[in-house]
């Protein structure tokens, strides 16, 4: 006998499933800066020029609390994972140009992931995640298409990483000359141009600049001479960075699909040296460390049509988020074999939501390590820094004191309310032992999960290959 529900439920789920299909998905930009200072840009009030960014951060929605890793290839890792760095034992340091480690290959990246739901994929810039061997690169973690270099600290102009080249298409050599973010920005432009017009298009484009060394061509330090030097360079390199994401914006209105397209910007961590080179607003210290100025960074998130414009989020979000947010999307499915950490945050990014999170994990490190709860941030060991062979200087907070040496780095406690104290400056572990115990279980829930972190120290007598990447 048939069942009286059955056609009506058939022809649901066919309705259903056709209406999915039919709906358009959308490209989808992601913009990764490296080393920017979370407030040298001038929407935050900045000296430096930032037009093109500023537009685009006005169209859509500003991301008020939204947290990175304290260094570039974790945050790179949580990017392409939506799993946090500790769970790849990347959660210290990074993938440093000798390292015989990368992003592990049993991890599922989010280009693996969008291009089985039919995207075309891409990488433009810096990869930071590991070419021990060809398995390792990006053309093999799913990107249809890649071209910059794999390890970070490398010169812009002669594109040259401790006397090895590292300038590459489709991971081979590649010997285009010129400046590194004018470079990146063209091979973005001619992808968006020329990408496959039957599928939609992932686009990652992840700038060298304003990573040391600080370079940049002279007219762009013109407007900035009242600056000292360094800041005068890096300033210009900011410029440089935002002329570059004004093309990028361009292509796109020129292709027609400005309001097909979810673009979204970060850095991967907070600025180097702040208030000496970098600025990271009221936030305390920089990057490589677990306090705001390390890990908070300017964000924002732009789809005409779907996002309101001049918006403002400030629940706390992380950037393992967009895996899950970009999938979903995406038509993709998320159910996979490793656990995720990163949340569905599109009804935070368009209706008001609040944190996808009951806790954000900053980090949790041998050295250091902090979570967020809601206003509360618990910081342990904050004046330990993960080390970075690349930036030329992150030096621990200004206000930092060493733990006694009898007591080990992770014996130092300190607790935040960042609604009142974004600066972290008032330590009220003291006064609030019971928040201190709620938050350090959820932090220890967390620690107990991590891997160990992988080290890569040095080779005695190494020697750099010709080429970055290519078997000598």
């Amino acid at each position: 006998m048939r069942h009286p529900v059955l056609p009506a439920l058939l022809l649901s789920f066919v309705t259903v499933a056709a209406t999915a299909a039919a709906a358009p998905r959308p490209n989808i930009v992601v913009i990764l800066a490296d080393d920017l200072g979370s407030h040298d840009v001038s929407w935050r009030g900045s000296p430096i020029k930032t037009p093109a960014l500023n537009a685009l951060a006005a169209a859509g929605a500003k991301l008020d609390a939204f947290y990175v890793q304290p260094l570039c290839s974790p945050t790179r890792a949580a990017l392409l994972t939506g799993r946090y760095p500790f769970r790849h034992g990347l959660q210290v340091g990074v993938v440093r140009p000798w390292a015989k480690h990368g992003l592990p290959l049993d991890e599922r990246t989010l280009p693996q992931a969008l291009k089985d739901a039919g995207y075309q994929t891409a990488i433009i810039g810096k990869w930071h995640l590991g070419h021990m061997a060809p398995e390792y690169l990006p053309t093999r973690r799913g990107f249809d298409h890649q071209y910059g270099h794999y390890n970070g600290a490398l010169d812009h102009f002669t594109h040259v990483r401790d006397g090895g080249f590292d300038w590459h298409r489709d991971d081979k050599a590649n010997r285009d000359e010129g400046y590194t973010t004018h470079l990146l920005a063209r091979e973005a432009v001619r992808t968006i141009t020329d990408r496959d017009k039957a599928k939609p298009l992932f686009l990652y484009v992840a700038f060298t600049a304003v990573h040391a060394p600080l370079q940049v061509p002279d007219n762009y330090k013109t407007p900035y001479a009242n600056l000292p030097p360094r800041r005068q360079t890096y300033a210009g390199m900011v410029a440089a960075l935002d002329e570059a994401v004004g093309q990028i914006r361009a292509a796109l209105s020129d292709q027609k699909i400005e309001r097909d397209t979810l673009t979204l910007f970060s850095a991967d961590n907070g600025g180097p040296n702040p208030g000496r080179l970098t600025d990271n607003g009221p936030y305390r210290a920089g990057k490589g460390t677990v306090y705001e100025g390390g890990v908070r960074t300017c964000a924002f998130a732009t789809w005409p049509g779907q996002i309101k414009p001049n918006t403002v989020v400030t629940a706390p979000l992380h950037i393992v988020d967009l895996y899950p947010t970009l999938l979903t999307l995406a038509g993709a499915p998320l159910d996979q074999k490793l656990p995720l950490d990163g949340k569905n945050a599109w009804p935070t990014l368009t209706a008001g939501a609040g944190s996808p999170h009951a806790d954000i994990l900053i980090n949790t490190s041998p050295k250091s390590g902090a979570i967020r709860a809601g206003d509360w941030k618990l910081v342990i060991g904050g004046n330990a820094r993960d080390d970075d062979d690349d930036d030329g200087g992150a030096p621990a907070p200004p206000d930092a004191k060493p733990a006694p040496a009898a007591a080990p780095a992770t014996e130092s406690i300190e607790l935040f309310n960042l609604a009142a104290d974004p600066g972290e400056k008032s330590n009220l572990a003291d006064k609030h032992p019971d928040v201190v115990a709620r938050l350090r279980a959820r932090y220890a829930d967390h620690a107990k999960q991590a891997v160990a972190p992988k080290a890569a120290p040095k080779p005695r007598n190494f020697q750099s290959p010709k080429v970055w990447g290519e078997p000598e």
